[in-house]
């Protein structure tokens, strides 16, 4: 990728994040960067178009971020799911849900697309995790794997819905570990479940 257009799409994500989708235009991303409409318009069509493809940028940092196949291959199920959940409450912790309010409202085509591939890629890699984890024979071997993953990333999908967080006065780190905590017991059989508790002051110190 362009490095202008890579710093086009990340300082326009930091300002979107700040003051909100809606109250920045175009000119404001323009004069704070100290950059021509001209040259903005070289890179994408339109705010819409700017907002996609800063949408299609953050997923594809997200999905590096979480591809374990080769860097997490020295670990069991539940040490990958507990690293993996460092990433997440970093991105939770620069989470502003003021951003999915403004996209579900002014451009839901954009987020419904943004939300639909975020699904099945969690889908795909908590189902992964769990088929390696009945294999490590630390996972309860009964499991439907299908139906257990899904209701996971159903959770998740909850933390884009503002009213969900607002209505308990909950933070994100809070509700997400309740949420994992209680993933990885209801997965886990015995051996999993002691295994967890040795590796849970990992979980205190990093999320």
């Amino acid at each position: 990728m362009d490095e202008r257009f890579k710093k086009i799409l990340t300082e326009s994500a930091k300002l979107f994040q700040k003051c909100g989708i809606r109250s920045v235009s175009m000119d404001d991303i323009c004069r704070e960067m100290g950059i021509s409409k001209k040259t903005m318009y070289q890179y994408v069509e339109s705010k819409a178009d700017l907002i996609a493809k800063i949408l299609e940028h953050s997923h594809e940092q997200h999905e590096t971020a979480m591809d374990y196949k080769n860097r997490y291959d020295n670990l069991n199920a539940i040490d990958i799911l507990l690293e993996v959940s460092k990433h997440v409450c970093e991105d939770m912790q620069r989470f502003n849900p003021s951003i999915t309010f403004d996209l579900q409202k002014f451009y839901p085509e954009i987020f419904k697309t943004m939300l639909d591939k975020k699904k099945a890629f969690i889908f795909e890699k908590i189902k992964c995790n769990i088929e390696r984890g009945i294999a490590e024979e630390i996972y309860r071997p009964d499991l439907d794997v299908d139906l257990v993953a899904q209701l996971y990333v159903q959770r998740l999908v909850d933390f884009h819905n503002p009213e969900f967080i607002a209505s308990g006065n909950l933070s994100f780190e809070k509700v997400f570990r309740v949420m994992f905590e209680n993933h990885i017991r209801g997965i886990s059989n015995a051996k999993g479940v002691e295994y967890f508790e040795k590796q849970k002051q990992f979980l205190n110190d990093n999320i």
